[in-house]
């Protein structure tokens, strides 16, 4: 066995907090995500630009949830497995690729929610009293098109194309060239854990982007503060007060989700690749094992979100009590 390898050693939390917590995942995901995609397309008529861009987060969120059974057995079974083996190949390659896509996929379209539900809020309130020339302009050439099923459509085809184009050469060149070099004995080791210099280049571009994806959201929940606070002060909208309240949760979920699941692993990213470098092995240990469990909660937020759909999204919510409630209608109808 190599040096590296026996220097990386798996702790209880890598080989069964996290099997069993992506299982758990996977399960909760796949069933709650099935559901909502089969509401969305299959119950939901007419779509509004936010339920496109939903549609295509399900789908994301289902990728996801698909390589948690690959990221589990991964971590099961990975220091058994010999580097060079297949299982070892094929459930790293699979189980990355599906990660950072469907991860890349659903910050871009969060924050075209955003900026759609910010646009309907310009929508309600374009008015010469209370929208400055600034936001006209902003509104009249960009924003209205958030609010346009067609251009929903047409952004989120452009975001899977973006990603996936981006995404499966790094990982091709990872597995044909990188993970080709190392000389290691089992799969669970340093030279996967940490990779070689273009997927770590990679990945600093992708924290990059997950700081500018939250910074997208900030504005966008800012810019709707600042506005209603203007509308409040010019006129009396006691009778927006509901949609107001309801655009507000949606950018405030938005957030919490970003804070909660994304930030503390970029932030915590540039910090593994500074400290990896030094020759501590109970360090890198460390280390490794913290950017693992951020990666699992990163990964958790795509079976969440359906119980973030029937929390906030009224119409996915009364499709679901119309449903079981004609369930039930049949038996109701017969004790009359």
């Amino acid at each position: 066995m190599s040096n590296n390898s026996s220097c990386i050693q798996p702790s209880m939390i890598s080989s069964m907090a996290l099997p069993i917590t992506y299982t758990f995942l996977c399960i909760v995901g796949l069933f709650g995500n099935s559901l909502s995609q089969w509401v969305f397309l299959m119950k939901i008529c007419k779509k509004t630009p936010t339920h496109i861009y939903l549609v295509h987060l399900v789908t994301a969120n289902l990728l996801v949830c698909s390589a948690m059974p690959f990221m589990g057995v991964y971590f099961l079974k990975g220091f058994q497995w010999r580097y060079q083996s297949a299982q070892c190949q094929v459930v790293n390659f699979l189980g990355t690729l599906a990660m950072h896509v469907s991860m890349f996929v659903s910050l871009l379209i969060l924050c075209w929610i955003a900026i759609s539900r910010y646009a309907t809020l310009m929508k309600m309130d374009s008015t010469p009293e209370t929208t400055s020339c600034y936001e006209k302009l902003f509104y009249g050439h960009l924003l209205k098109k958030f609010r346009q099923p067609n251009f929903a459509r047409k952004i989120c085809t452009y975001i899977w194309g973006v990603v996936l184009g981006i995404i499966i050469p790094v990982s091709i060149y990872y597995s044909v060239v990188e993970a080709t070099d190392g000389k290691e004995d089992r799969c669970y080791n340093r030279h996967i854990e940490l990779g070689a210099m273009i997927s770590q280049i990679a990945g600093l571009i992708g924290t990059t982007f997950i700081g500018f994806s939250f910074l997208v959201v900030l504005i966008s929940y800012y810019s709707f503060v600042s506005h209603l606070r203007k509308v409040r002060t010019c006129t009396s909208i006691t009778e927006k007060d509901l949609i107001y309240n309801s655009v507000k949760k949606h950018l405030v979920v938005i957030q919490i989700l970003l804070i909660v699941c994304f930030l503390p692993y970029s932030i915590f990213k540039p910090i593994f690749y500074v400290l990896h470098q030094r020759e501590d092995c109970q360090q890198l240990n460390y280390l490794i094992e913290i950017k693992n469990i951020l990666t699992c909660l990163a990964s958790a937020r795509s079976s969440t979100d359906p119980l973030i759909f029937l929390l906030l999204d009224k119409k996915f919510k009364k499709t679901l009590c119309n449903l079981f409630t004609k369930s039930d209608s049949p038996h109701t109808q017969s004790y009359s």
